[in-house]
């Protein structure tokens, strides 16, 4: 697995991959620090592409990444990951329209746990799900975090109503 830290306007973040794929994209937290495995090693170029589209998304100009990933999970959680990447950008969606959309629409609160999970956070963008009532709920980044990706993607409405996807 190779690593690397990279400067975001979300603060530093950390990003791990192997010969399948991006499989980490964290950022920092106070209350969590970063737990660097034994047997990773520093990134030379492996996660230069990866670096460069988060750069273009954060400067406005990409909205859909096209990288190789691959998040470590259950199969539920896999299945509720795939749906986030389907959440299109600049737009919304609750826990519970999330769970629908995969055929479980009594697990709202495991997908919530789910994406609560999300190994690669904005690429897999978790930060798109939102209450039923449109409210900023839980982010593992933290709700200012999540209120400047929806604000950066043009996602937060001064009604603040979920958007079908």
């Amino acid at each position: 697995m190779h690593y690397r830290f990279h400067d975001s306007p979300l603060g530093p973040l950390l990003l791990a991959a192997d010969d399948n794929g991006l499989q980490l994209l964290l950022m920092e937290l106070d209350s969590r620090p970063w737990r660097i495995e034994p047997h990773w090693q520093p990134a030379g170029q492996q996660l230069d592409e990866a670096c460069r589209q988060l750069d273009q998304y954060f400067a406005g100009q990409r909205r859909h990444f096209e990288l190789r990933l691959a998040p470590r999970g259950t199969a539920f959680q896999q299945q509720v990951w795939q749906a986030l990447l389907a959440v299109p950008y600049g737009r919304t969606c609750s826990y519970s329209e999330l769970a629908k959309r995969i055929g479980r629409p009594q697990a709202v609160r495991a997908v919530g746990t789910a994406n609560g999970a999300n190994p690669i956070s904005i690429i897999v963008p978790c930060h798109r799900v939102i209450g039923r009532d449109g409210s900023l709920t839980g982010y593992a980044g933290g709700l200012p975090r999540k209120q400047l990706l929806l604000e950066l993607e043009g996602a937060l409405q001064t009604s603040q109503t979920s958007l079908a996807w």
